[in-house]
């Protein structure tokens, strides 16, 4: 469980990243430099504002809908401009707070760099040209809020180095506040999202204690010369959500605990707590073992070139990704993981997309792996985030549709941004807060806990359910109840002959459909377990009566509107209507096999496309919709793509220039979590009553082991395998949970109860339970 590399990184994208949960950094260089790119989840340019309506958006809406109804999809569209989508204003983006520049002014050989999984601890080796063995460990810690880095050599006198901390905005000021220690002050300010005048303040410090040889500080710096040993301790807070100054003593408070405690106790709590989480799930895909001493980006290279033979990197990029979610997402974050996760080079800030919230797929995708890799606390952030957009929500609602409960379509940003975005065939993506608030369907149905449901589930999902309920039309063709004017992110249609132009909007998309139907269907079942609302729960149960059904198009694929239209980006990188294959399971190989073929016609469909948009998300979502679909080899090829064509050395993903107006390679974290959402798919699936174990295992994962995958109804599994065939599972329940355990065409009913395990042979048989 380590990545490693024998060469300078030579810029950010070769670097190795450090989080905890607030604060992050990418570390970078080699052996005469470092330098140390600073983010904090909360340090975004802009502000809260409320956006555009009208007292009448009702009675537009409803003219709107006429036109797409009569099939005058131009005047529909020229309307939905303007009213529904309103002048940007201070939205903002998540920036990069500082760089930390160190100069060694050494030279040498023999470089090592390293990052521990199973430590989340960043190590730097060499031999200096003087003859001695210097070592540099750096982590964030959770659990002491600072990140720490000890730089050592085994002669004495071995280390100088001088520290300076350079800004990212034009308000930064850094100055020495006595000879060992930097301080500075900085807003996150740009022009690109916002006017450049608002944004979150931030104060922080770098303090170095020296053991042996001299410190002084040189104008901006810090010069130690001749030490035997330095360690730096670096804190920062903003004033992000507070009303008074009480922030700013976050930093100062923080360095000076930390140097209280020293390098070695802070490292000794900072392994307990992260293998608290980390530790909670063992994988082993076998394959070939003379890999494994092999450095990182030369194991990528390999896979580049066709060599299918190391699992093991599979199963690291597998626990990378869980080590991802754990240094960007705990419990205490005061914001989810955004586009970049906590980390930031930049890039994405001068696009004109940004380092944000983007509800179309890339902010769920963040959080598919959470539940089934046995993270449930890591998201937390991303539940509370959800009800504060619901909050800010309710105006969205009532200023563009006239409608009660809460809306969000497909961007946010830290203050719960609402309105539609910029750009009809992406800002109208009107079940945008829907989607993400699904993420409240998943944690409960993992964890089970009814103070969560009955708290902050239930009244989020319950007001969404509401907003549906008043928003969504008749057809008047059809007879069903359909959302609209939406679109299927972020494709496209020809509505008649191509030559006719094609269109973005339309009414009762795919996607909307298949997102309302889990809402309601939750909701109700929600409001009959918790005995309340029960005039709301004959309202969903005759609206659930009224969707329309999925259907299948003239192609054979799975429709992604509620007609047969023609695609005009057959390559487009999204395919939404996926969801009801992943995360959903309105589609089910068992129990839904026609549609099922469909949606397998789909994927077929977009792969066979030469200008196929191909980038990190969509490799991740084709390695899920086969995984679903219980075609491993498929699915696995699609991992290796991600994994060999579509992450840096570093092994963060990454989107392609030219897509999306990208004019570089650009980091993009969701691939990340996507790929490492499939390769626990492939090993355990639990929906629709079932825990599936191996349901879409590949031929070349043949043997192998896990420990520590979570099931939905709040239970862990376990499976060793040999052969592709099923050896043992052990099931271990923490709630009670009525189930069927299902593998290679064999199934077996259990009534798990809370505290017990239960172990099975190859054919399933249950041959132990034992109490825990």
């Amino acid at each position: 469980m380590r990545m490693i590399y024998a060469q300078p990184a030579a810029g950010w994208k070769q670097g190795l990243p450090l989080g905890n949960g607030q604060l992050g950094a990418v570390l970078h260089g080699g052996i005469n430099s470092e330098t140390w790119n600073m983010t904090e989840v909360t340090f975004w340019s802009g502000k809260p504002e409320r956006f555009g309506g009208s007292n009448d958006a009702r009675e537009k809406l409803s003219v709107m809908r006429e036109a797409f109804f009569n099939g005058d999809y131009v005047l529909g569209d020229k309307l939905a401009a303007e009213q529904l989508e309103p002048k940007k204003g201070n939205f903002g983006t998540n920036l990069s707070l500082c760089d930390i520049l160190i100069g060694y002014g050494d030279d040498g050989g023999e470089l090592i760099r390293e990052l521990d999984l199973e430590r989340a601890v960043a190590t730097v080796s060499y031999q200096s040209s003087s003859g001695a063995a210097i070592s540099r460990e750096t982590f964030a810690t959770h659990a002491d809020g600072v990140l720490v880095s000890r730089i050592k050599g085994d002669r004495a006198g071995s280390i100088s180095l001088t520290l300076r901390i350079q800004g990212r905005t034009n308000t930064f000021d850094a100055w020495l506040e006595g000879p060992d220690k930097l301080a500075f002050r900085t807003q996150a300010t740009e022009t690109i999202h916002s006017d450049g005048t608002c944004g979150v303040w931030s104060e922080g410090g770098l303090k170095a204690v020296v053991t042996g040889g001299r410190v002084h500080g040189e104008v901006d710096a810090i010069v130690v010369e001749q030490a035997d040993e330095v360690v730096l301790y670096f804190a920062v807070g903003t004033d992000y959500g507070h009303k008074d100054d009480r922030w700013k003593e976050e930093s100062p408070e923080r360095l000076a605990a930390a140097e209280e405690k020293g390098f070695e106790q802070l490292l000794e709590d900072h392994v307990r707590d992260y293998q608290a989480l980390f530790g909670r799930v063992s994988l082993d895909l076998g394959g070939s073992d003379t890999y494994a001493s092999l450095p990182t980006d030369e194991r990528i290279r390999r896979l580049r070139a066709g060599e299918s033979e190391d699992n093991g990197l599979i199963a690291l990029f597998y626990q990378y990704g869980r080590y991802l979610t754990i240094a960007g997402s705990r419990s205490d974050s005061r914001l989810p993981l955004h586009l970049q996760g906590i980390w930031n080079d930049g890039e994405a800030n001068a696009m004109a997309w940004s380092c944000d919230y983007h509800l179309d797929v890339n902010t769920e995708m963040n959080y598919y792996p959470t539940e089934v890799s046995n993270l449930a606390e890591c998201h937390v952030p991303l539940m509370n985030y959800i009800e504060q957009l619901s909050e800010a929500g309710r105006a969205a609602a009532e200023d563009f549709y006239g409608c009660e409960g809460w809306v969000a379509h497909v961007f946010s940003n830290a203050w719960g941004f609402a309105s539609p975005g910029w750009g009809r065939s992406w800002g109208l993506n009107v079940t945008g807060g829907l989607w993400i608030a699904t993420h409240l369907k998943e944690h409960y149905e993992y964890g089970m806990d009814g103070e969560f449901l009955s708290r902050q589930a239930y009244p989020v999902m319950r007001e969404a359910a509401l907003f549906f309920l008043d928003y969504m039309t008749v057809h008047p063709q059809y007879g069903w109840l359909v959302t609209g004017p939406s679109n299927s992110p972020e494709n496209s249609f020809y509505p008649g002959p191509p030559e006719q132009g094609e269109q973005q909007l339309s009414m009762g998309t795919t996607m909307d459909q298949m997102l309302v139907r889990d809402l309601f269907v939750f909701v109700l079942e929600s409001a009959e377990l918790l005995e309340t609302d029960a005039e709301l729960q004959q309202r969903l149960r005759e609206a659930i009566t009224l969707l329309p059904p999925l259907q299948i198009g003239k192609r054979g694929q799975l429709q992604e509107w509620l007609e047969d239209y023609e695609e005009a980006q057959p390559q487009h990188r999204h395919f939404s209507h996926l969801y009801g294959v992943y995360p959903g399971n309105q589609i089910t190989p068992e129990q839904t096999p026609e549609l099922s073929a469909a949606m397998r016609q789909t994927l077929l469909g977009r792969m066979l496309v030469d200008e196929l948009e191909d980038i990190e998300f969509t490799a991740a979502l084709f390695a899920l919709g086969f995984s679903r679909l219980h075609d491993g080899n498929q699915a696995v090829k699609h991992v290796r793509h991600l994994i060999g064509e579509l992450c840096f050395d570093n092994l963060l993903s990454y989107s392609k220039p030219g897509v999306a107006g990208a004019e570089t390679n650009i980091f993009v974290i969701d691939g990340n979590f996507g790929g490492t959402a499939a390769i626990a798919d492939m090993l355990l699936q639990s929906h629709s009553g079932s825990i599936h174990l191996l349901p879409a295992l590949p031929i070349d994962w043949s043997t192998g082991s896990y420990r520590g995958l979570r099931a939905k109804g709040n239970a862990i599994a376990a499976a060793s395998w040999k052969d592709g065939r099923l050896t043992e599972a052990v099931i271990t329940a923490y709630s009670d949970l009525e189930t069927v355990v299902k593998n290679d065409g064999r199934q077996i009913g259990l009534q798990l109860e809370a505290g017990k395990r239960y172990r099975l042979d190859g054919q399933l048989n249950l041959i132990e339970v034992k109490t825990l």
